[in-house]
């Protein structure tokens, strides 16, 4: 059963910085790409970074270069998002995701779209207080 479950929301302030875990069970972790979203209320689900765990490629979405950074422990089967100089608009449920790398990293793949994801973890919720 491919499980993934995520943890290390919580509240920070203005400036703040947090470090989100995906831990991945189930399915053979250099087959899939991990990938980063978020959710805000009333918003659409959008991509903030993704890692090949073939060969660690990335992706990271345009609004968070500079600030977030995405790493994999292969050995721990575990994906990490280090969050840092939270803003107001990162306030989000984060999810990761797990989808095929070959189809996410090659040819006319999008690591960014959720629908190119195969399994999805339950979500942490991370709030930035001003």
């Amino acid at each position: 059963e491919v499980q993934l479950v995520e943890s290390g929301g919580g509240l920070v302030q203005v400036g703040g910085s947090l470090k989100l875990s995906c831990a991945a069970s189930g399915f053979t972790f250099a087959e899939y790409a991990i990938g980063w979203f978020r959710q805000a209320p009333g918003k659409e689900r959008e991509g903030v970074s993704a890692i090949n765990g073939y060969d660690g490629s990335k992706w990271r979405a345009d609004s968070v270069k500079g600030r977030f950074t995405i790493s994999s422990d292969n050995a721990k089967k575990t994906v990490y998002l280090h969050m840092n100089d939270l803003k107001p608009e990162d306030t989000a449920v984060y999810y990761c995701a797990a989808g095929e790398w070959t189809s996410l990293f090659t040819g006319w793949g999008n690591p960014g779209l959720p629908t190119e994801y195969d399994f999805w973890g339950q979500g942490t919720q991370v709030t930035v207080s001003s």
